[in-house]
C-alpha cells in the first residue's frame, strides 16, 4: 500500500440493518481473509456469492504478514515484498469495486499488515462479523502448528467457514 494510503475502502450501496422478519436471520456482516492464495481466492468467491444471497455486507480484510526474517534471506529483496503486497492490494480494490456494483452489496475492503489471525479477529470485533470465511492452509507445517483457519475455528467466537 502506497504512503498516505487509506487501509480502509467503502464501495456498493450503503445500507441500513434490515429489521428482523421470521426467515430472515442470517448473517448480517460476512468477513472474508483474502492473503493472495488459490484458497483464499475462493474463499472470497464463496463470501461474495453468500452476502449476495443473504443481502450482507461484505467485509475483505487483506493481512500482509511480512516475517521478520526476511531480511536474514540472502536474496530476500525487501522493496519487492512490498511492491507485491502493493500491487495484490490494488488489484483487490479493482475486485472489491466491480463486485459491489456488479451485486449490489456493499463491500469494504481493509488492508493491514502484522499477523494474520490477530488482526483478522480485530477486524471480527471491529464490524461485529457475523461469519468468517478463510481459505484452508495450503502449508504442510501447519498440520502441526495450526493455521490461522485453525485458531479462528478454535477461538470460537464466531462462525468459521472454512473453504478448500
Amino acid at each position: 500500500m502506497g504512503v498516505g494510503a487509506p487501509d480502509r475502502e467503502e464501495y456498493g450501496p450503503r445500507t441500513r440493518p434490515l429489521p428482523f422478519e421470521r426467515g430472515t436471520d442470517g448473517p448480517r456482516v460476512i468477513m472474508v481473509g483474502i492473503d493472495g492464495t488459490r484458497t483464499s481466492e475462493r474463499a472470497g468467491s464463496y463470501a461474495a456469492g453468500l452476502a449476495r444471497r443473504q443481502g450482507a455486507a461484505l467485509v475483505v480484510v487483506f493481512v500482509s504478514s511480512t516475517s521478520g526474517l526476511t531480511a536474514l534471506v540472502p536474496g530476500m529483496d525487501a522493496g519487492a515484498v512490498q511492491r507485491t503486497h502493493d500491487e495484490l492490494a490494488d488489484e483487490l480494490r479493482r475486485e472489491c469495486r466491480r463486485g459491489a456494483e456488479q451485486w449490489g452489496i456493499p463491500v469494504t475492503l481493509l488492508v493491514r499488515r502484522g499477523d494474520a489471525y490477530g488482526e483478522l479477529c480485530a477486524a471480527a470485533d471491529e464490524f461485529q462479523a457475523d461469519m468468517l470465511v478463510v481459505g484452508a492452509s495450503e502449508q504442510a507445517g501447519h498440520r502441526l502448528v495450526g493455521s490461522v483457519a485453525t485458531r479462528l475455528v478454535r477461538a470460537g467466537r464466531w462462525p468459521v467457514v472454512v473453504v478448500p
